[in-house]
């Protein structure tokens, strides 16, 4: 049996990840230079920049902050820096969770014996996997605690999910969801709702099953929208599909921060709900984005059925102590999403209006630091 230890981490700590495409600069298609980027990244942030599963993908993560505010700063001092980098690559990084036009056939795999064991197993499915997410680590005090915030917050991911939703064509084609990124990932294995772990000792035994037959190696293996992350001491959320702008990351990160610190002080207890529950309120936010359908599984809104958007205005309400406890930034970008567009129907107006991927990337490339619109 592997023996499997969470880490000690402050409460409520932050660390984030985003996942960025790296386009060539005149046609605008995904091009393989990660590799390229990497070798000019210096030794100051060399941490913070991490190859993908494709060349064409980078990733850029903090350290361990203690604030909104010191993702910001971190986060700003990475991307900047890459964007240089890349512009002397002739290339752009571009935040969105699919490539409305490029071809799974012609992304090149990263070296590494863990992606090439992955693509092996995965086939067909695994190359259409181009798309990219923004994850996000909450340091929690307790293995206990921990797996009760995965309990309760998988309930209202679908919020999260509506807020980020950036992924509506693939292959040059609108898939007709505003998140098919999501569908894309559930095909994978291990990947999608967790379902109701309830204690510890239960995720261990999930843990050692799952080992014993083979199936995985470590916990990173288990590809949940939301997961026990033994090794940094956090839960971290990985629903949401990577935002339009830079100020509505640390919006989310703020939300996502401020929930689990509820969930861990009781805000509401974990029980076990439907999976189809779960499944459906999933599906609406990755179909209809904020305009979909939420039933709320667990009761902590006032209201029990009601369109997203509206959903998370309530759970706005109910976090605000925690938002002036915490050092939260962003939620403005969050509050012009419920009355705006989010990155989803923005991309459907551009090529309504302009008949052009390439316009449409161009131009939301251009508002990535926008801090309002």
């Amino acid at each position: 049996m592997q023996e499997v230890v969470f880490a000690e981490s402050r409460p409520y700590t932050l660390g984030v990840e985003l996942e960025f495409q790296i386009i060539d600069h005149q046609t605008l298609d995904l091009v393989p230079r990660a590799p390229a980027l990497l070798s000019k990244v210096p030794p100051s942030v060399a941490d913070r920049v991490t190859p993908e599963f494709i060349r064409s993908i980078l990733e850029v993560q903090t350290g361990v902050c203690a604030s909104v505010s010191e993702v910001d700063t971190d986060l700003r001092r990475s991307i900047t820096l890459l964007e240089k980098i890349a512009a002397d690559h002739n290339c752009l990084l571009y935040s969105a969770s699919l490539h409305p036009f490029a071809e799974p056939a012609d992304q090149v795999l990263s070296v590494g014996d863990r992606y090439a064991r992955i693509l092996e197993e995965l086939q067909f499915v695994g190359r259409q996997f181009i798309s990219q997410g923004l994850h996000v680590h909450v340091g929690i005090s307790d293995r206990d605690a921990a797996i009760a915030v995965c309990d309760v917050f998988q309930a209202y991911l679908p919020l999260l999910l509506g807020l980020s939703c950036s992924s509506p064509y693939f292959r040059g084609e609108d898939t007709g969801l505003c998140s098919y990124r999501t569908k894309l990932f559930e095909a994978l294995p291990l990947a999608g709702i967790a379902g109701f772990l309830g204690s510890w000792q239960a995720y261990i035994d999930e843990f050692d099953l799952l080992c014993r037959a083979g199936i995985i190696r470590e916990p990173k293996d288990l590809w949940w929208d939301i997961r026990p992350s033994p090794a940094f001491g956090t839960v971290e959320i990985r629903i949401c599909d990577i935002p339009l702008r830079f100020v509505e990351v640390l919006g989310l990160t703020s939300i996502i921060q401020a929930l689990a610190a509820a969930i861990v002080e009781g805000i509401v207890m974990p029980r076990p709900v439907s999976p189809q529950l779960l499944g459906a309120n999933k599906w609406q936010a990755a179909r209809h984005g904020l305009a979909g359908r939420f039933c709320d599984p667990l009761g902590l809104l006032p209201t029990a059925t009601q369109p997203i958007g509206r959903a998370v205005h309530e759970l706005l309400t109910l976090l605000q102590p925690f938002f002036d406890r915490f050092d939260s930034q962003g939620l403005g970008a969050i509050h012009a999403l419920l009355t705006g567009e989010i990155s989803a129907e923005k991309q459907r107006r551009m090529m309504k209006e302009h008949g052009s991927f390439s316009t449409m990337i161009t131009t939301l490339q251009d508002i990535y630091w926008h801090d309002e619109i």
